[in-house]
Protein backbone atom coordinates (compact mmCIF):
# COMPACT_ATOMS: atom_id res chain seq x y z
CA UNK A 1 0.00 0.00 0.00
CA UNK A 2 1.73 3.55 -1.10
CA UNK A 3 1.58 6.44 1.35
CA UNK A 4 -1.21 8.29 -0.23
CA UNK A 5 -3.29 5.13 0.15
CA UNK A 6 -3.46 5.41 3.89
CA UNK A 7 -6.69 6.36 5.81
CA UNK A 8 -4.50 9.15 8.69
CA UNK A 9 -1.24 9.11 10.45
CA UNK A 10 0.41 8.30 14.13
CA UNK A 11 2.00 11.34 15.26
CA UNK A 12 3.84 10.51 19.40
CA UNK A 13 2.79 13.68 20.99
CA UNK A 14 4.32 12.47 24.81
CA UNK A 15 6.68 15.54 25.78
CA UNK A 16 9.20 12.56 26.75
CA UNK A 17 10.71 9.68 25.43
CA UNK A 18 11.10 5.75 26.51
CA UNK A 19 14.19 6.93 28.92
CA UNK A 20 12.47 9.51 30.52
CA UNK A 21 14.28 12.41 28.45
CA UNK A 22 12.37 15.52 26.98
CA UNK A 23 11.92 14.69 23.30
CA UNK A 24 13.51 16.69 20.79
CA UNK A 25 11.42 19.83 18.92
CA UNK A 26 9.24 19.38 22.19
CA UNK A 27 10.12 22.87 23.16
CA UNK A 28 9.47 24.50 20.02
CA UNK A 29 6.20 23.04 19.91
CA UNK A 30 5.10 23.69 23.45
CA UNK A 31 5.83 27.43 22.93
CA UNK A 32 3.79 27.58 19.48
CA UNK A 33 1.09 26.23 21.62
CA UNK A 34 1.51 28.63 24.14
CA UNK A 35 1.18 31.32 21.68
CA UNK A 36 -1.61 30.03 20.30
CA UNK A 37 -3.76 30.15 23.62
CA UNK A 38 -5.67 32.88 24.57
CA UNK A 39 -4.86 35.30 27.21
CA UNK A 40 -6.82 35.38 30.14
CA UNK A 41 -8.00 38.98 30.94
CA UNK A 42 -7.47 40.41 34.42
CA UNK A 43 -9.91 40.18 36.40
CA UNK A 44 -11.18 43.57 37.91
CA UNK A 45 -11.46 44.04 41.32
CA UNK A 46 -14.52 43.39 43.68
CA UNK A 47 -15.60 46.56 44.88
CA UNK A 48 -17.31 45.60 48.27
CA UNK A 49 -18.44 42.29 48.30
CA UNK A 50 -21.87 43.15 50.44
CA UNK A 51 -23.07 45.32 47.51
CA UNK A 52 -22.24 43.08 44.76
CA UNK A 53 -25.75 41.56 43.30
CA UNK A 54 -25.66 37.97 41.60
CA UNK A 55 -26.26 38.36 37.74
CA UNK A 56 -27.65 35.40 36.54
CA UNK A 57 -25.48 33.59 33.78
CA UNK A 58 -26.76 31.58 31.11
CA UNK A 59 -24.98 27.63 31.14
CA UNK A 60 -22.56 27.46 28.24
CA UNK A 61 -23.88 26.06 25.21
CA UNK A 62 -22.74 22.40 24.43
CA UNK A 63 -20.72 21.78 21.20
CA UNK A 64 -22.89 20.24 18.83
CA UNK A 65 -21.79 17.61 16.55
CA UNK A 66 -23.53 16.84 13.19
CA UNK A 67 -26.05 14.18 14.61
CA UNK A 68 -27.46 17.37 17.31
CA UNK A 69 -28.41 19.32 14.89
CA UNK A 70 -30.71 16.43 12.83
CA UNK A 71 -32.09 15.52 16.06
CA UNK A 72 -35.71 16.94 16.52
CA UNK A 73 -36.47 18.40 19.81
CA UNK A 74 -36.83 16.10 22.48
CA UNK A 75 -40.43 15.68 24.21
CA UNK A 76 -40.97 17.04 27.96
CA UNK A 77 -40.15 13.92 30.64
CA UNK A 78 -43.50 13.30 31.73
CA UNK A 79 -45.56 10.27 32.99
CA UNK A 80 -48.07 10.42 29.77
CA UNK A 81 -44.51 10.46 27.88
CA UNK A 82 -43.35 7.34 29.37
CA UNK A 83 -46.33 5.51 28.56
CA UNK A 84 -46.46 6.56 24.99
CA UNK A 85 -42.89 5.51 24.95
CA UNK A 86 -43.42 1.98 26.24
CA UNK A 87 -46.70 1.57 24.16
CA UNK A 88 -44.54 2.24 20.69
CA UNK A 89 -42.14 0.23 21.86
CA UNK A 90 -44.80 -2.65 22.27
CA UNK A 91 -45.64 -1.85 18.75
CA UNK A 92 -42.87 -2.16 17.60
CA UNK A 93 -42.33 -5.74 19.37
CA UNK A 94 -45.29 -7.16 18.08
CA UNK A 95 -43.86 -6.13 14.68
CA UNK A 96 -47.21 -3.61 14.12
CA UNK A 97 -44.75 -0.87 13.46
CA UNK A 98 -41.67 -0.67 11.57
CA UNK A 99 -38.43 -0.54 14.12
CA UNK A 100 -35.28 2.09 14.10
CA UNK A 101 -34.30 2.96 10.24
CA UNK A 102 -38.00 1.84 8.64
CA UNK A 103 -36.93 -1.64 8.71
CA UNK A 104 -40.29 -4.31 9.17
CA UNK A 105 -39.13 -6.26 12.59
CA UNK A 106 -40.33 -9.84 13.52
CA UNK A 107 -42.81 -9.80 16.11
CA UNK A 108 -41.31 -10.71 19.37
CA UNK A 109 -43.94 -12.08 22.02
CA UNK A 110 -41.98 -12.59 24.75
CA UNK A 111 -40.87 -8.62 25.19
CA UNK A 112 -43.67 -7.58 23.98
CA UNK A 113 -45.73 -9.19 26.98
CA UNK A 114 -42.79 -7.63 29.36
CA UNK A 115 -43.45 -4.20 28.39
CA UNK A 116 -47.16 -5.04 28.83
CA UNK A 117 -46.69 -6.16 32.16
CA UNK A 118 -44.25 -3.09 33.08
CA UNK A 119 -47.40 -0.65 31.98
CA UNK A 120 -49.55 -2.56 34.22
CA UNK A 121 -47.04 -2.21 36.97
CA UNK A 122 -46.94 1.56 36.30
CA UNK A 123 -51.16 1.28 36.34
CA UNK A 124 -51.13 -0.41 39.95
CA UNK A 125 -48.39 1.37 41.60
CA UNK A 126 -49.55 5.00 40.71
CA UNK A 127 -53.60 3.47 41.00
CA UNK A 128 -54.89 7.23 43.00
CA UNK A 129 -52.10 9.70 41.90
CA UNK A 130 -52.55 10.27 38.35
CA UNK A 131 -54.75 13.20 36.86
CA UNK A 132 -57.65 11.93 35.15
CA UNK A 133 -56.03 11.64 31.54
CA UNK A 134 -53.49 10.33 32.27
CA UNK A 135 -55.62 7.56 33.76
CA UNK A 136 -57.41 7.23 30.92
CA UNK A 137 -54.31 6.86 28.85
CA UNK A 138 -52.81 4.13 30.56
CA UNK A 139 -56.19 2.18 30.59
CA UNK A 140 -56.99 2.80 27.38
CA UNK A 141 -52.92 1.53 25.93
CA UNK A 142 -53.12 -1.36 28.16
CA UNK A 143 -56.77 -2.52 26.37
CA UNK A 144 -55.11 -1.78 22.80
CA UNK A 145 -51.73 -3.45 23.36
CA UNK A 146 -53.39 -6.21 25.39
CA UNK A 147 -55.45 -6.96 21.99
CA UNK A 148 -53.27 -6.77 19.80
CA UNK A 149 -51.11 -9.00 21.71
CA UNK A 150 -53.70 -11.89 21.61
CA UNK A 151 -54.64 -11.26 17.58
CA UNK A 152 -50.54 -11.67 16.84
CA UNK A 153 -50.30 -14.94 19.46
CA UNK A 154 -53.42 -16.08 18.52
Amino acid sequence: MSEQDKGFTVKDRRRFDASGQTREGDEAEQEKAQEQKPQPEPEAAPQEPAMQEAEPQEPPKAKQGPQDRRRPQLPPVDFSGLILSLAHATMMHLGQIPGPGGQPMAPDLELARHTIDTIAMLQQKTKGNLDPEEQKLVDTALVELRMAFVQIAG
